[in-house]
C-alpha cells in the first residue's frame, strides 16, 4: 500500500469516518473508528497532512493529533461542502474535508489553546446566565401581571415586585402564587450572583493578559470586549488585513454583484454574533458619548451620525474598531488617539 500523506477526519460523538490518499491522490484508506481507537489510529502513522471540519470538539482533536507530529488542518464546514460529490453521508464527507485541505487557496481555522477556549467558555457561560435572567424576571412581570400588579422598567421596578412576593400581609398574591413566586425570586438572586462572580474572573483574566490590557485603551473596547477578543482570535495574522477580519466577524455588507454592477446589502452577520453583539454596544456606547458631548475627534463619525441613521454608524466604528484591534495585535502596538482636526 502506498504511504498515506492526506487524510479526512470526518469527527463526531462516537463514529470517526477516515479517508486517505497518496502522494499521487489515489485513494489508499476508508476506514471507521470509533473513538477511543482514534489516537491509537493516528500514532502509528507516518506524520501526514490531517483535515477537520471546524467544529466544537474539532479544537481538542487538532491538539492531540499535533502532538503526534501530524499537520492539521481546521477548515470551516460551508468551505468544504462544495467538494461533497454525492450524497451526505461520513464517507462522502470525509472525503470532501480530504479534498478541501489541499486547495492552494484554502481558508483554515487556527486551533485554539485551552486557555482561549476557557476564557470563551466564561463569557458563554455568563451570556447564558444572563438570559436566563432576564427569562427569570420576564416570568415574574407577567406572572404578577395576572393579579393586577405592575412595575416600571429597570431594577427599581424589579425590586418593588420582589418587595411584593415577599410581603405575606399583602393579600393581593394568592399563597399558592406566592410559593412559586418565591422560588423564582430565588432563582433570580442566584443568578445574579453567578453573574458577578463570572464577571470577576473575566476581568481577572483582563488583568492578567498585556495583549487585553493594551486593547482596552481602544473606545469601546472594555474588558469583557478585549478578553472576547483575544480568545476568539487565535492567530490575527491569518488575515490578511483589517478588514478582513472585519468581514470575518461580519461587519461588512452583503454582496450580490453580478455583471460588473455592486449591490450591496445589509451586514451579512457571519462569524460570532456574540462578538459582533459586544462590538456593536461598545460602538454605541461611543457614540451615545458624542451625543452627549456633542464633540468627537473622529469628524468622519460625526459626518456620518449627521447624515445616517445611529445604527449604520454603529456598524461604521465598529467595523473600524475591528481595523485598529487587528493592527494592534499583528504590529504590537499601543493604541494612539487620533489628533482632533479643526472644525
Amino acid at each position: 500500500m502506498n504511504e498515506i500523506t492526506t487524510i479526512g477526519l470526518d469527527t463526531a460523538k462516537s463514529v470517526f469516518q477516515v479517508h486517505g490518499v497518496d502522494a499521487g491522490g489515489n485513494v489508499v484508506l476508508r476506514r471507521q473508528l470509533k473513538r477511543r481507537q482514534v489516537l491509537s489510529f493516528f500514532r502509528k502513522l507516518p506524520p501526514c497532512l490531517i483535515g477537520i471540519e471546524a467544529c466544537a470538539a474539532s479544537h481538542h482533536w487538532s491538539r492531540e493529533l499535533a502532538k503526534l507530529g501530524h499537520t492539521v488542518r481546521l477548515i470551516p464546514p460551508r468551505y468544504v461542502k462544495p467538494y461533497v460529490k454525492s450524497q451526505k453521508n461520513d464517507a462522502t464527507d470525509a472525503e470532501a474535508i480530504c479534498e478541501a485541505v489541499t486547495r492552494p487557496n484554502m481558508r483554515f481555522v487556527p486551533t485554539k489553546t485551552k486557555e482561549q477556549q476557557s476564557i470563551l467558555m466564561l463569557h458563554r457561560t455568563r451570556h447564558l446566565l444572563v438570559r436566563q435572567r432576564t427569562a427569570t424576571i420576564n416570568a415574574i412581570r407577567s406572572h404578577l401581571t395576572e393579579f393586577g400588579i405592575v412595575a416600571g422598567v429597570g431594577r427599581n421596578g424589579v425590586e418593588a415586585l420582589l418587595k411584593v412576593i415577599a410581603d405575606e400581609q399583602d393579600d393581593r398574591v394568592p399563597v399558592v402564587a406566592r410559593d412559586c413566586l418565591m422560588a423564582l425570586g430565588a432563582q433570580l438572586e442566584m443568578l445574579k450572583r453567578q453573574a458577578l462572580e463570572l464577571d470577576a474572573k473575566i476581568m481577572a483574566s483582563h488583568r492578567d493578559s498585556e495583549l487585553s490590557r493594551r486593547l482596552e485603551a481602544i473606545p469601546g473596547v472594555g474588558p469583557r470586549v478585549a478578553t472576547a477578543l483575544v480568545a476568539s482570535i487565535a492567530d490575527p495574522k491569518a488575515f490578511r488585513s483589517g478588514r478582513q477580519m472585519a468581514a470575518w466577524i461580519g461587519l461588512v455588507p452583503k454582496q450580490n454583484s453580478s455583471g460588473g454592477k455592486d449591490r450591496l446589502g445589509g451586514v451579512t452577520k457571519a462569524g460570532d454574533r456574540y462578538l459582533r453583539s459586544l462590538l456593536m454596544i461598545g460602538a454605541l456606547s461611543v457614540i451615545k458619548r458624542v451625543k452627549q458631548l456633542g464633540y468627537t475627534r473622529r469628524p468622519w463619525l460625526a459626518q456620518l451620525m449627521a447624515r445616517r441613521p445611529t445604527k449604520v454608524a454603529a456598524i461604521a466604528l465598529a467595523n473600524k474598531i475591528v481595523r485598529m484591534v487587528w493592527a494592534m495585535m499583528v504590529r504590537g502596538e499601543r493604541y494612539r488617539e487620533p489628533v482632533a482636526l479643526a472644525a
